[in-house]
């Protein structure tokens, strides 16, 4: 195997994420510094996510899939890393036709089979097979106490479905399902990738976020076949979004949810490395105009 050297704006890069990235051990003064940056972001007309939720009439997770969808823009990061809001995004908001119900409306979910079903006017068996065939994405998902898969799907989704395809609410499957029923497939967690990988993309435009969202897709050892640069593998970890709003911090649980995040047929896998090496090749390009490797 070729043995990849780093190049000097690469170490240099890498020290100064870690510099950033890096714990530092706490100190007296942190609560006060803490205090005075809450103080300076108000100041600017930057508000948190707890209050912006309020502000908005929202609920924590209301407000999250909100953001997830690109409803709210998220404004500059906090000095912590925490999203904070502008007072003209919210305004923005705000002044939407049919606010504040049509903006609840647009992030509530139906949590589960039945509870889709039921919006769809259907019976939960039909629910599943339309959902694990492809016909309908989740926008989220649960662990349950037994650490099985809950899907969440956006009612206002499921409402246009049942309106556009009346067809598929009754009757035979079509060929094409009764084939990845016999087949035993699930659609669903692949979907899901899709539309949360597409959501992450449309957030940044920098080249390399970019890359490191398809990169956190990737299984580990298809991670570095693509990019067999090990430093370029620290770098775009370090950028990897955060687990989607929900997922969960107990064991048990989180290790049935991370494997939600991680693409599993071969197709899929295949896609996701097509994908990085491409967004690699520009991101590796735009470093060479500015002579630094990693966010610009």
């Amino acid at each position: 195997m070729t043995r990849t050297v780093q190049a000097p704006q690469t170490v240099r890069t890498l020290q100064a994420l870690q510099a950033v990235r890096t714990p530092q051990e706490p100190r007296a003064t942190d609560a006060t510094d803490a205090t005075d940056a809450t103080r300076m972001a108000q100041a600017a007309g930057l508000v948190g996510g707890g209050r912006a939720a309020g502000e908005l009439g929202l609920s924590r997770s209301e407000f999250a899939r909100a953001v997830q969808l690109g409803i709210v823009r998220s404004g500059p990061q906090g000095a912590a890393g925490s999203a904070r809001y502008t007072r003209t995004e919210l305004d923005r908001v705000r002044s939407a036709e049919g606010f504040p119900d049509a903006l609840r409306e647009r992030v509530e979910t139906a949590a589960g089979a039945e509870a889709a079903a039921a919006v769809l006017g259907v019976g939960p068996s039909r629910f599943t097979r339309l959902a694990r065939c492809g016909h309908l994405t989740p926008v989220g998902y649960r662990i349950n106490r037994y650490r099985a898969v809950v899907w969440l799907y956006l009612t206002a989704e499921l409402r246009d479905f049942a309106a556009r395809e009346p067809g598929m609410l009754r009757g035979s499957a079509p060929p094409g399902d009764r084939e990845l029923i016999e087949a035993r497939a699930d659609l669903r967690p692949r979907k899901w990738r899709e539309r949360h990988v597409g959501l992450l993309l449309r957030r940044t435009a920098d080249p390399w976020e970019r890359a490191a969202v398809l990169a956190s897709v990737l299984p580990e050892d298809d991670l570095r076949a693509t990019v067999p640069d090990a430093a370029e593998r620290i770098l775009l970890g370090a950028l990897a979004p955060p687990p989607p709003f929900g997922h969960p911090q107990v064991p048990p649980a989180a290790e049935v949810a991370a494997r939600l995040l991680r693409a599993g047929p071969p197709d899929e896998v295949g896609w996701y490395r097509t994908s990085l090496d491409f967004a690699l090749t520009g991101a590796r390009g735009q470093s060479k105009s500015t002579g630094e490797r990693g966010p610009t």
